[in-house]
């Protein structure tokens, strides 16, 4: 699910999106190359995931020389708000910051709680649970 709103460089005809994912608010996708997406993957508002980028020497900036690296985001992964996203990012982590790295793997151990150290109650927990 993708709320509006999107805005990509080739409306999104080199990004390539799993199952489940959610995009907040204001996502922006440089799609100069290919932008992988996994399953279950959660974008904070104001995110962007950047293939284009330009050489540091000067002389080269004053040509407008541009080169692009493919992106890919694993599955179940949680970038944060307002991050950039310019390398990949690895399965089962949440990622923040600009540019975006790993904060930490998000693990068995996180899923009694819905917020930091608060737990689901237990008819909560029971309903999460239910197959």
């Amino acid at each position: 699910y993708i709320e509006p709103p999107l805005h990509a460089n080739w409306a999104g005809k080199f990004v390539h999106m799993g199952k489940g994912v959610y995009a907040n608010f204001n996502l922006t996708l440089v799609d100069d190359a290919e932008i992988f997406i996994g399953d279950h993957v959660m974008f904070g508002p104001n995110a962007v995931v950047c293939t284009g980028t330009h050489p540091v020497c000067p002389e080269l900036r004053k040509k407008q020389a541009q080169y692009n690296l493919s992106v890919k985001i694993g599955n179940n992964v949680v970038i944060g708000a307002g991050s950039v996203v310019t390398k990949d990012i690895p399965d089962n982590v949440c990622a923040a910051g600009n540019p975006c790295r790993v904060i930490r793997e998000i693990t068995d151990a996180d899923k009694p709680y819905y917020f930091k150290d608060r737990k689901f109650d237990e008819e909560a927990w029971a309903k999460i649970n239910e197959k």
